[in-house]
């Protein structure tokens, strides 16, 4: 058989555009979620434990979706379905977001929301594999961080956007500016209306042309006894609850029973796994994980330390910006909402940057190869974390959001593009999803950990999680120098 062809830039544009809707739905969570629950009446010490809903949806979601779309062929393809059903349940959880009466309620739904998003996104990594030749996978995911990019400037900045045309901003104790509620309808029409474009402006090849065109190396079979499972798993389990006896004997904070539960959930499913006999979805998940290519493994510690640093911007900067930059920690203040609706100004504006970024990235991949870009890339976002606590005047925060947003546009990118080549293309959709796992577990992780050290040791000011957050993303673009590419004299 031929050559898996090339694919024309408008088919490119339109197999990605359903990324506009995703990320917009994405970007209202982001940017808003914070000051939902601070709304409510959640303290700081509590806002990472209820963000955790987030990231542990796609730690379960996203893998068994994968699973699942590798394995479907309907009238409609294998991804496109998934596309279409996650769409339609997104848009209705963005509608009855901004409603909850109550703050255990918005927790509840945020993983409702989550849940959602995760079933269209997990699907359209796995699509660019299915879709597009090795050389221009670069080129495809960098498509996707275009319109994440340019869905999250819209959406980051809509509440500030109505509040210049007179909707308000403020309302009473425990309810929701209809500058946020409004966003969240407009968010609603966009996710669905996007995702729609992709399904019926697509199609996909049959499995058996990708079979056939599949050029990725056989992934290894690591040593699969179940005593060696049952031995890792059991490590794992105990770590998780020596863990947490100790958060409850020495009265350390309860944010890290997050992370007992990580480290006990992964020993337990793997124990589980020792003693199945038999083929089952479970299972195979369990041992491609097991299998990983190693470019997976060393793209894991990679995206640990990114995604650490992403969700400590996510969670404090609203929380940084207000208290340090606009001088008030009281979300009933005008002032606290100015400076939460500027956060949603520079959301936007590096979401903004990172679409720009997008464009130059296939150029900076063909002069620099994958890794170079990746590292300067993300070099970029640690200084701009970094930056934000030196910089007293609120607009000149608009210079540190250049840099995560070029951070953000290769994280989104580069990352995927170095894994589609090394795995089969008929586990695309289950490895795309097990990798999900090395962007869920540093969030688990930051979400156990930031709260702590911000009472602890760093004096209960978040613009200090920011700078962890600069010197995570430092980190992870000094790792990627590590990961090995089946191509290597073109990486």
């Amino acid at each position: 058989m031929k050559a898996k062809p090339e694919l024309t830039f408008w088919q490119i544009w339109n197999m990605c555009f359903g990324f506009l809707g995703i990320q917009f739905g994405f970007a209202l969570q982001n940017a808003n979620v914070s000051r939902i629950f601070q709304t409510l009446g959640a303290s700081m010490e509590d806002i990472p434990v209820l963000w955790v809903a987030a990231p542990l949806t796609g730690l379960l979601v996203q893998p068994i979706i994968g699973y699942l779309s590798d394995r479907t062929w309907t009238g409609l393809g294998r991804r496109r379905p998934y596309f279409l059903i996650g769409a339609v349940l997104s848009s209705l959880a963005l509608f009855a977001f901004p409603n909850v009466p109550t703050l255990w309620i918005a927790a509840g739904m945020l993983w409702v929301l989550d849940a959602s998003i995760n079933i269209s996104m997990e699907p359209f990594r796995a699509f660019v594999g299915d879709q597009l030749p090795p050389a221009q996978r670069p080129s495809g995911f960098a498509m996707q961080s275009f319109f994440i990019g340019v869905g999250s400037v819209a959406a980051s900045s809509l509440p500030w956007v109505l509040e210049q045309f007179g909707v308000a901003n403020t309302a009473p104790a425990g309810q929701i500016p209809d500058t946020v509620r409004y966003a969240f309808y407009a968010g609603g029409v966009a996710l669905v209306s996007a995702i729609g474009w992709t399904v019926f402006r697509t199609r996909e090849y049959p499995p058996e042309a990708i079979a056939a065109w599949d050029r990725a190396p056989p992934t290894p079979r690591r040593d699969g006894s179940a005593q060696r499972v049952r031995g890792v798993a059991s490590v794992l389990l105990l770590s998780g609850l020596v863990l947490a006896a100790w958060v409850a004997l020495a009265g350390l904070d309860k944010a890290l029973y997050i992370l007992a539960g990580v480290l006990a959930g992964f020993g337990l499913a793997f124990l589980v796994r020792g003693f199945l006999r038999g083929d089952s979805a479970f299972s195979r998940i369990l041992d491609d994980m097991r299998d990983m290519p190693a470019t997976m493994a060393q793209l894991a510690v990679v995206q640990f330390f990114s995604w650490f640093a992403l969700f400590a911007m996510w969670i404090y900067t609203t929380a940084a910006v207000t208290e340090v930059h606009f001088g008030s920690s009281d979300p009933q203040s005008a002032a606290y909402n100015a400076g939460a609706n500027w956060v949603g100004v520079l959301f936007a504006a590096y979401n903004g940057f990172a679409a720009l970024a997008a464009i130059a990235i296939p150029r900076m991949v063909k002069i620099w190869g994958l890794r170079a870009t990746h590292l300067v890339n993300a070099t970029l976002g640690g200084v701009g974390l970094l930056s934000m606590q030196w910089i007293a005047d609120p607009d000149w925060l608009l210079l540190s959001m250049l840099g995560v947003g070029f951070a953000w546009a290769s994280i989104l990118s580069l990352p995927y593009a170095m894994l589609s080549d090394s795995v089969p293309a008929a586990k695309m959709g289950t490895y795309m999803g097990i990798f999900n796992f090395f962007i869920v577990i540093p969030q688990l992780v930051a979400a156990s950990l930031l709260g702590f050290l911000l009472k602890s040791l760093l004096g209960g000011h978040p613009i200090h999680a920011l700078s962890i957050g600069g010197i995570s993303l430092i980190v992870a673009g000094l790792c990627v120098l590590r990961v090995r590419l089946p191509n290597d004299a073109n990486s």
